[in-house]
Protein backbone atom coordinates (compact mmCIF):
# COMPACT_ATOMS: atom_id res chain seq x y z
CA UNK A 1 0.00 0.00 0.00
CA UNK A 2 1.40 3.41 -0.92
CA UNK A 3 0.68 6.28 1.87
CA UNK A 4 0.01 9.77 0.94
CA UNK A 5 3.54 11.24 1.71
CA UNK A 6 4.81 8.34 -0.87
CA UNK A 7 2.65 9.60 -3.37
CA UNK A 8 3.45 13.46 -2.41
CA UNK A 9 7.17 12.92 -3.13
CA UNK A 10 7.10 12.25 -7.23
CA UNK A 11 3.95 14.45 -7.18
CA UNK A 12 6.43 17.48 -6.11
CA UNK A 13 9.19 15.92 -8.30
CA UNK A 14 7.30 16.47 -11.26
CA UNK A 15 5.60 20.02 -10.51
CA UNK A 16 9.32 20.97 -9.88
CA UNK A 17 9.67 19.80 -13.38
CA UNK A 18 7.02 21.87 -15.02
CA UNK A 19 7.65 24.91 -13.53
CA UNK A 20 11.34 24.66 -14.92
CA UNK A 21 9.88 23.91 -18.13
CA UNK A 22 7.81 26.68 -18.01
CA UNK A 23 10.41 29.27 -16.42
CA UNK A 24 12.12 28.48 -19.91
CA UNK A 25 10.14 29.05 -22.02
CA UNK A 26 8.76 32.20 -20.62
CA UNK A 27 12.66 33.25 -20.29
CA UNK A 28 13.00 32.02 -24.13
CA UNK A 29 15.17 34.95 -25.60
CA UNK A 30 13.19 34.33 -28.80
CA UNK A 31 11.72 37.99 -29.82
CA UNK A 32 7.94 37.70 -28.85
CA UNK A 33 5.91 37.77 -31.64
CA UNK A 34 4.07 40.98 -32.08
CA UNK A 35 0.24 40.57 -30.87
CA UNK A 36 -1.46 43.67 -32.48
CA UNK A 37 -0.97 44.45 -36.17
CA UNK A 38 0.47 48.01 -35.05
CA UNK A 39 3.36 45.82 -33.35
CA UNK A 40 3.75 43.54 -36.39
CA UNK A 41 4.21 46.37 -38.30
CA UNK A 42 6.81 48.03 -36.08
CA UNK A 43 8.84 45.08 -35.33
CA UNK A 44 9.05 44.34 -38.67
CA UNK A 45 10.57 48.21 -39.47
CA UNK A 46 12.78 48.00 -36.52
CA UNK A 47 14.13 44.27 -37.40
CA UNK A 48 15.15 45.56 -40.86
CA UNK A 49 16.90 49.41 -40.65
CA UNK A 50 18.80 50.49 -38.69
CA UNK A 51 20.38 48.12 -36.25
CA UNK A 52 23.73 47.65 -37.96
CA UNK A 53 24.05 52.34 -37.71
CA UNK A 54 22.84 51.42 -33.66
CA UNK A 55 25.87 52.49 -31.57
CA UNK A 56 24.32 50.76 -28.56
CA UNK A 57 25.33 47.31 -27.19
CA UNK A 58 21.90 45.92 -26.75
CA UNK A 59 20.48 42.53 -26.01
CA UNK A 60 18.60 40.90 -28.95
CA UNK A 61 15.27 41.17 -27.35
CA UNK A 62 15.71 45.38 -27.46
CA UNK A 63 17.92 45.71 -30.15
CA UNK A 64 15.27 46.45 -32.94
CA UNK A 65 14.66 48.99 -31.02
CA UNK A 66 17.26 50.45 -31.03
CA UNK A 67 16.92 53.61 -33.58
CA UNK A 68 13.73 54.37 -31.34
CA UNK A 69 15.37 54.54 -28.50
CA UNK A 70 18.63 56.54 -29.84
CA UNK A 71 15.77 58.92 -31.11
CA UNK A 72 14.19 59.46 -28.31
CA UNK A 73 16.91 59.89 -26.21
CA UNK A 74 18.59 62.33 -28.11
CA UNK A 75 15.74 63.98 -29.06
CA UNK A 76 14.94 64.43 -24.75
CA UNK A 77 18.73 64.65 -23.49
CA UNK A 78 18.35 61.28 -21.84
CA UNK A 79 21.29 58.95 -21.70
CA UNK A 80 19.82 56.09 -24.39
CA UNK A 81 21.89 53.43 -22.57
CA UNK A 82 19.42 54.55 -19.58
CA UNK A 83 16.76 54.49 -22.02
CA UNK A 84 17.66 50.44 -23.07
CA UNK A 85 17.65 49.85 -19.54
CA UNK A 86 14.30 51.29 -18.25
CA UNK A 87 13.23 49.53 -21.38
CA UNK A 88 14.88 46.18 -20.64
CA UNK A 89 13.15 46.02 -17.02
CA UNK A 90 10.27 47.21 -17.76
CA UNK A 91 9.31 45.29 -21.08
CA UNK A 92 12.35 42.80 -22.11
CA UNK A 93 11.39 45.01 -25.92
CA UNK A 94 7.60 43.24 -26.08
CA UNK A 95 6.11 46.10 -27.77
CA UNK A 96 2.62 44.54 -26.79
CA UNK A 97 3.06 43.75 -23.11
CA UNK A 98 0.49 44.67 -20.70
CA UNK A 99 1.31 44.70 -17.11
CA UNK A 100 -1.14 43.09 -14.38
CA UNK A 101 -1.39 46.87 -13.57
CA UNK A 102 -2.29 48.38 -16.64
CA UNK A 103 1.13 49.45 -17.55
CA UNK A 104 1.60 49.35 -21.15
CA UNK A 105 3.99 48.57 -24.60
CA UNK A 106 8.17 48.98 -24.24
CA UNK A 107 8.11 51.34 -21.67
CA UNK A 108 5.43 50.40 -19.99
CA UNK A 109 3.39 53.61 -19.47
CA UNK A 110 0.34 53.67 -17.78
CA UNK A 111 -2.78 54.63 -20.18
CA UNK A 112 -5.91 57.11 -19.26
CA UNK A 113 -8.01 53.81 -20.28
CA UNK A 114 -8.44 49.99 -19.02
CA UNK A 115 -7.41 48.97 -15.42
CA UNK A 116 -5.78 52.88 -15.01
CA UNK A 117 -8.64 54.27 -15.36
CA UNK A 118 -9.91 53.20 -11.52
CA UNK A 119 -6.93 54.59 -10.05
CA UNK A 120 -8.25 57.44 -8.11
CA UNK A 121 -5.62 60.16 -6.91
CA UNK A 122 -7.19 63.26 -4.81
CA UNK A 123 -10.13 63.88 -6.82
CA UNK A 124 -10.05 61.86 -10.05
CA UNK A 125 -7.99 59.77 -12.22
CA UNK A 126 -4.78 59.53 -11.68
CA UNK A 127 -3.53 59.02 -15.36
CA UNK A 128 -6.65 60.48 -17.08
CA UNK A 129 -4.29 63.26 -19.03
CA UNK A 130 -2.30 60.28 -20.47
CA UNK A 131 -2.59 58.70 -23.89
CA UNK A 132 -5.08 55.55 -24.14
CA UNK A 133 -3.94 52.10 -24.20
CA UNK A 134 -4.25 51.97 -28.20
CA UNK A 135 -1.52 54.89 -29.04
CA UNK A 136 0.87 53.11 -25.97
CA UNK A 137 0.88 49.99 -28.38
CA UNK A 138 1.99 52.00 -31.01
CA UNK A 139 6.34 51.31 -30.35
CA UNK A 140 7.47 54.85 -31.58
CA UNK A 141 5.16 56.50 -29.49
CA UNK A 142 5.26 54.55 -26.45
CA UNK A 143 9.30 54.97 -27.03
CA UNK A 144 8.86 58.92 -27.12
CA UNK A 145 6.39 59.31 -24.47
CA UNK A 146 8.22 57.19 -21.99
CA UNK A 147 11.42 59.16 -22.77
CA UNK A 148 9.90 62.53 -22.65
CA UNK A 149 8.31 61.38 -19.15
CA UNK A 150 11.12 60.22 -17.87
CA UNK A 151 13.39 63.42 -18.91
CA UNK A 152 10.97 64.99 -17.25
CA UNK A 153 11.13 63.30 -14.20
CA UNK A 154 15.09 63.65 -13.93
CA UNK A 155 14.96 67.88 -14.52
CA UNK A 156 12.05 67.83 -11.77
CA UNK A 157 14.50 65.46 -9.18
CA UNK A 158 17.67 66.39 -10.18
CA UNK A 159 19.16 62.86 -10.90
CA UNK A 160 18.74 59.77 -12.65
CA UNK A 161 18.24 57.72 -9.09
CA UNK A 162 15.13 59.67 -8.11
CA UNK A 163 13.63 60.06 -11.79
CA UNK A 164 13.84 56.24 -11.91
CA UNK A 165 12.02 56.25 -7.83
CA UNK A 166 9.17 57.95 -9.47
CA UNK A 167 8.80 56.16 -12.60
CA UNK A 168 8.89 52.95 -10.58
CA UNK A 169 6.27 51.05 -8.92
CA UNK A 170 5.44 53.86 -6.49
CA UNK A 171 6.10 51.40 -3.54
CA UNK A 172 9.39 49.88 -3.63
CA UNK A 173 11.01 52.48 -2.76
CA UNK A 174 14.54 52.35 -4.77
CA UNK A 175 14.59 49.01 -5.85
CA UNK A 176 13.53 49.54 -9.03
CA UNK A 177 16.18 52.50 -9.10
CA UNK A 178 18.87 50.67 -8.23
CA UNK A 179 17.28 47.74 -10.98
CA UNK A 180 17.49 49.85 -13.78
CA UNK A 181 20.97 51.95 -12.84
CA UNK A 182 22.33 48.22 -12.25
CA UNK A 183 21.22 46.89 -15.42
CA UNK A 184 22.46 49.80 -17.17
CA UNK A 185 25.47 49.64 -16.11
CA UNK A 186 25.53 45.48 -17.47
CA UNK A 187 25.09 47.23 -20.87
Amino acid sequence: MITPQKALVPGIIIGCIILALLAHLLTSTQPAQAATPVAAKAVAAAQTTTIAQCTLALPASIAPWCSLIEQAAQKYAVPADLVAAVMLQESGGQPEVISASGAVGLLQVMPSDGIAAGFICGSGPCFASRPSTQELLDPAFNVDYGVRMLANLIQKYGSEREALRAYGPYNVGYYYADKVLAIRQSL
